[in-house]
């Protein structure tokens, strides 16, 4: 049986891997799910399917509504992963008689990087970007690799482990130039920094609900119609979604995220405010320790994410010593691996370094109590590992 006590008192510093789903919005997807909700099918012609439609569209021009885009450009998929292999795949299939080279970064989720292996196995050519520019791929950076067969970049907008954030607004406006399509992984970044895809000239953005206090299971894709972004499915079936994406629309997931994303929109000057100075206690009181290092310019970070770097521990183990603290040693998705981040050695970071990083991410929820513990268990645990490292010479 599980000790719900201790799980009360667990303080959750890994925004970045999921969130809560926001109450407002679980009782938005209930609506959606009973016999007395909104619950047909949105594609039938009745009146309770053309009420689940309606669901839908609101949560079509909610999603938009964060993004300064149309809600015709928003096609709905299962997550950002899919978005994403929608987008990659999709755009590079359908302009390979424009060209067969595509440039992403070494340092992208592999919900990127995996959909470029694949298109790499079928004749195409990828330049891997290795980012220079404080962990970030600089518009000079992608001028140099631009080439005249290029017809597709895609680049992170905040990069999931180390919080970088690129420029998105000079790459798209870089590419724009180039007639190059551009894609943004926009996971981590929606409902936290400012979006504006017509400003930022962005082709294609993938999203998560998950990562704003909305339901897991559904995301989101931009898609350009001004200028107009050409798509092949990556799945075949009933035409749903502009015939992108098709299978029966999930109401109530739809709907969540469609309120998530408004809630995000309208919090999320303060709350980034608030993650922001409450991120600076964090680092203020792990420098106290000693021989901590920060991994990216936090100049350059997004407010919420803070990666760093303890010398003489082991990550793992510094992990497993943090008893009633949620944490994490990198991308939850890569969390089985033995394997040092790819994204921190990416970054120059030498093996044993990369293997001593924990990532931080902040939440609604953070108090600065909770950062007080955190520093407190923490900085009692260093001290307990480095005594035990031989090595170990402060």
């Amino acid at each position: 049986m599980t000790d719900s006590s201790a799980t009360a008192k667990t303080i959750y510093l890994d925004y970045a891997a999921t969130t809560p789903v926001d109450s407002a919005v679980v009782k938005v997807m209930v609506e959606c799910l009973g016999e007395d909700g909104d619950f047909a099918n949105p594609s039938s012609v009745h009146a309770p399917g053309v009420a689940a439609r309606v669901r839908v569209e609101n949560a079509r021009e909610q999603v938009a509504g964060l993004l300064g885009a149309r809600s015709g450009e928003i096609i709905f998929t299962s997550g950002a992963t899919e978005a994403d292999n929608l987008a990659i795949r999709g755009a590079g299939l359908f302009q390979v008689h424009k060209g067969r080279h595509i440039i992403t970064s070494k340092s992208e989720h592999r919900a990127v990087l995996d959909p470029f292996k694949s298109l790499e196995k079928e004749g195409f050519e990828v330049t891997w970007l290795v980012p220079e520019d404080h962990g970030r791929v600089s518009a000079e950076q992608l001028q140099a690799a631009l080439r005249p067969d290029t017809t597709l970049v895609s680049l992170m907008h905040v990069n999931n482990e180390t919080g970088l954030v690129h420029d998105i607004a000079a790459l798209g406006q870089l590419c724009r130039s180039h007639g190059v399509l551009f894609h943004v992984d926009a996971a981590q970044s929606a409902g936290k920094l400012p979006i504006d895809v017509r400003a930022m000239q962005i082709d294609m953005m993938s999203f998560s609900a998950h990562k704003i206090y909305g339901p897991k299971g559904i995301g989101a894709l931009f898609v350009s119609r001004e200028p107009r972004c050409n798509l092949y499915p990556v799945s075949y079936g009933g035409g749903q979604e502009q015939g992108l994406r098709p299978g029966t629309l999930a109401t109530h997931q739809i709907a969540g995220m469609g309120l998530a994303f408004e809630l995000a929109a309208g919090r999320m000057q303060a709350d980034q405010q608030r993650l922001h100075e409450l991120r600076e206690v964090l680092w203020s009181g792990l420098q106290a320790i000693g021989g901590v290092t920060a991994n990216g310019e936090l100049e350059y970070s997004a407010p919420n994410i803070l990666n760093v770097s303890f010398q003489g521990v082991e990550g793992e183990s510094l992990l497993f010593g943090l008893d009633g603290i949620a944490v994490s040693s990198g991308s939850a998705c890569a969390s089985g691996s033995r394997e040092p981040s790819y994204v921190l050695r990416s970054l120059g970071l030498d093996d044993q370094a990369a293997q001593s990083s924990l990532r931080f991410s902040l939440g609604r929820s953070t108090s600065r109590d909770d950062i007080d513990v955190v520093v407190s268990m923490l900085s009692a645990q260093v001290r307990r590992l480095r005594a035990l490292a031989p090595d170990w010479v402060k």
